[in-house]
């Protein structure tokens, strides 16, 4: 017996129901809240590529991301693995560096080929630069906009001989 993926009720025979871009194993009695899919067990390496390509967007993502989950997880954690992450004092880095070669941010925005509007959105840290303005960035004002990801991760390879931390290890009080 399998659970009702709406309602929770036991049912032998459910039917596979699309609702609002989801397919649903359902009842009888919740079929009617969405559009019955048609399910082809027979040959379902042939179905698998053909219902991808032909279906809407929806449905060819969820089914995709249902499918292979665990692939499409680990290709996302590998791209945001190798994204350096940007420092937190960006803003000041990038306005000190503009002041200190006497250009203006109009000048500066000149020079990158950008607006001025992205500049001084950068300089009031009310924006994140994308990775082509900060390469960009970093090549015209000779600064390092990036964070030292790797001095903290070297800094808790060396921690305490047990392996364990409390969260008094971590924290820094300002007091």
């Amino acid at each position: 017996m399998v659970q009702c993926e709406m309602c929770g009720k036991e049912v032998s025979s459910p039917n596979r129901v699309k609702i609002e871009g989801a397919e649903l194993d359902v009842c009888d009695e919740c079929t009617d809240f969405g559009t019955e899919v048609k399910t082809q067990e027979s040959s379902s390496a042939s179905t698998k590529y053909s219902t991808s390509s032909s279906g809407s967007g929806g449905s060819s993502s969820s089914s995709s991301s249902s499918s292979s989950s665990s692939g499409g997880s680990s290709r996302r954690r590998d791209m945001f693995d190798e994204m350096d992450e940007i420092a937190q004092d960006f803003d000041d880095q990038i306005r000190n560096a503009r002041e200190s070669k006497g250009l203006s941010q109009q000048e500066l925005a000149q020079q990158l080929n950008e607006k001025a509007s992205l500049i001084r959105k950068l300089e009031q840290g009310n924006s994140l630069p994308s990775d082509d303005v900060r390469k960009k960035l970093e090549r015209s004002l000779g600064v390092d906009l990036s964070a030292g990801g790797d001095s903290e991760e070297t800094e808790w390879s060396g921690g305490s001989s047990e392996g364990s931390y409390t969260l008094g290890d971590v924290v820094e009080r300002k007091d």
